[in-house]
This record gives structure tokens, C-alpha cells and sequence, in this order.
């Protein structure tokens, strides 16, 4: 026989049982809840996905900086080869002004400064006052100033040795004058173009730089002595040489200092430009740009109406 006592304990239920079992399910259960969101403990540590996008837009920043320096650069390379054609087309010129200024106006100056020494001479001669006496000899001073060497061989010689005007004179024969220099449109063109295609400032390397140099001082030459077909000659000869190198920066200290040098050279022609300006003959180009020959006419005439003027005073002085 059963005891009824053990069936009864045997039918009440273990009160610690589920609670034990649910407490040992939860423990079991809380470890795994964690280990399921690996975020709360990667918290604030980027992923190598958001690394790489941040080098990328950085190299998209930096290159995208490059990129609007180079673009200053080729602007100021640009700007400073336009202005200094302006400036080399001005001194030419210049130089070409001048040379036919001494030519036509020279000898009507010459005959002014010696009316004026007549003229004192005349006036010291009638009064033989010592102050009229000193202001004849000062005039006649500057009629006949300190003589340079190559005054003295006449312009003969100069210091390429003897000159073709001193040959000419030599050999018998007839001595021509001085050419008058004006390039023609046609040859402002090729001359400007040549100018923006071989300019030594767009070269890269110290080679292509004394190559283009040396070009340029042909292009030059050619373009002050007016020679079209000289400039047609050399366009040919630079379409057929080497094409200008491609230029490719690097590194942006480069670029920052190719604008200074840029900065510093445009600094240079600007003061050059302002010398010429300043000149007598760069003056009398700027009143006139668009008809110099005019200009000279202009003058011309007056000079001449000065010299009558001071003949009719010497003539009445020695009579």
C-alpha cells in the first residue's frame, strides 16, 4: 500500500521550480540581447566606409583648389604676355618715332640753336655789354657741345666699327637715309601671334625657355625693322617646330609661386612702360597714336615758322 501522505506531497506543486527555471531563461537571454546590437558598443568610432568617403571628398576638395589656382595662373600668364606685347609694340614704337624725329626735325633744331647764337652774338657785338658777352658764349656753347668719338668720325663709327652710312662714304658710294619703319598691319598680326604662341614665360623648363627666348629676339628684330615677309618666314618655322609643352602642376606651392613671379614681372613692365611714357617721344606718340607722322608735320611747320621768325631778327640785327 501506498502512503497517502507521500500521494498527497506528490500531487501539490514545487513552488521554486518555474520561478528558477524562468530566472535561469532570462539569465541565459540577456547576454545574447546585448551581443545583438553591436552599435551601442561601436558607439562614436566611424566605419571604414564613412572614412573613405571623408579622403575622398577631401581629395575632391583639394584638387578641386588646384584646379581654381591653376585657372589664376593661366589668366595671369595670359594677362602679363598681353601687356607685354603692349609694351614691346610701344617702345618699337618709340624707337621708330624717335629715329624719324632726328631725321626730319634734327637739322631744323640745329639751325634754331645757331640763329640764337647769331642772333646773341649780334647783340653782344652792338652793346659790348659783359653780360650780353657771357649770354653769346653760352649760346655758341650749345651750338657746339663736347663732341662724343663717334661725333667725331661723323657717325662713321660706333661700336659695331664702321657703320654703313661710313662705308658708303668710303667706297663713293651714294649714302642712303635712314629707312622709315612702320610694320604693317599684316605684320602686327603675325608678330602678336607669334608673340602668344612662342612667349618664353609659357615655357616650363630652363631648355624650352632659352628656345623660345632666342625665337623671340628673331620675331622682335624682324618686327622693328617692318619685315612682313621675315614674320611670315618665322610663323612657318614655329608651325613647324615642336608644339608648346602642356603645362601640369602638381602641388599648389608651385602655382602660388608662379603668381608671384607673374605678379612681380608685370610689376617690372609696368615701370618700363611708364619710363616710355614719360619720355619726349612717348609723349608725342600718346597726343597722337593713331597718325605720329602727322604729328611731325605739325611740327614741322612749326619749326619752320620759328626759323623765318629768327632770321628776320638776325637780319635786322646786322644790317
Amino acid at each position: 500500500m501506498t502512503n497517502p501522505e507521500a500521494q498527497q506531497q506528490a500531487r501539490q506543486p514545487v513552488p521554486e521550480a518555474e520561478p528558477q527555471a524562468e530566472s535561469q531563461e532570462r539569465s541565459h537571454t540577456r547576454p545574447e540581447a546585448r551581443s545583438e546590437d553591436p552599435s551601442e558598443a561601436t558607439a562614436g568610432v566611424p566605419s571604414d566606409a564613412e572614412a573613405q568617403v571623408r579622403a575622398e571628398a577631401d581629395t575632391e576638395a583639394e584638387t578641386e583648389a588646384t584646379a581654381r589656382l591653376e585657372r589664376a595662373v593661366r589668366a595671369a600668364e595670359q594677362a602679363l604676355i598681353e601687356f607685354e606685347i603692349a609694351v614691346e609694340t610701344f617702345r618699337i614704337e618709340v624707337e621708330n618715332f624717335s629715329r624719324l624725329h632726328h631725321q626730319r626735325l634734327g637739322p631744323m633744331y640745329s639751325r634754331l640753336d645757331e640763329l640764337d647764337a647769331l642772333i646773341a652774338e649780334a647783340v653782344a657785338a652792338r652793346t659790348g655789354d659783359p653780360e650780353d658777352i657771357r649770354k653769346a658764349r653760352e649760346a655758341r656753347g650749345l651750338v657746339l657741345p663736347m663732341p662724343k668719338v663717334e661725333e667725331l668720325f661723323h657717325g662713321w663709327l660706333d661700336s659695331d666699327g664702321l657703320s654703313p652710312e661710313g662705308a658708303a662714304m668710303l667706297t663713293e658710294r651714294p649714302v642712303q637715309p635712314p629707312p622709315r619703319v612702320r610694320p604693317s598691319e599684316e605684320a602686327r598680326r603675325i608678330y602678336r601671334e607669334l608673340a602668344r604662341k612662342a612667349h618664353p614665360d609659357l615655357a616650363e623648363d630652363g631648355a624650352e625657355r632659352e628656345r623660345r627666348g632666342e625665337f623671340i629676339v628673331r620675331v622682335n628684330a624682324a618686327y622693328a625693322a617692318g619685315d612682313e615677309e621675315r614674320l611670315k618666314a618665322l610663323a612657318e618655322e614655329w608651325a613647324a617646330g615642336p608644339p608648346p609643352p602642356e603645362r601640369r602642376w602638381s602641388r599648389s606651392e608651385e602655382l602660388y609661386a608662379r603668381l608671384e613671379w607673374l605678379a612681380e614681372r608685370k610689376e617690372m613692365l609696368a615701370q618700363v612702360a611708364a619710363e616710355l611714357e614719360s619720355g619726349a617721344i612717348g609723349a608725342m606718340i600718346k597726343m597722337a597714336p593713331e597718325d605720329p607722322d602727322g604729328l611731325l608735320d605739325e611740327i614741322a611747320e612749326q619749326l619752320l615758322a620759328k626759323v623765318a621768325e629768327k632770321e628776320n631778327q638776325l637780319a635786322e640785327l646786322v644790317r
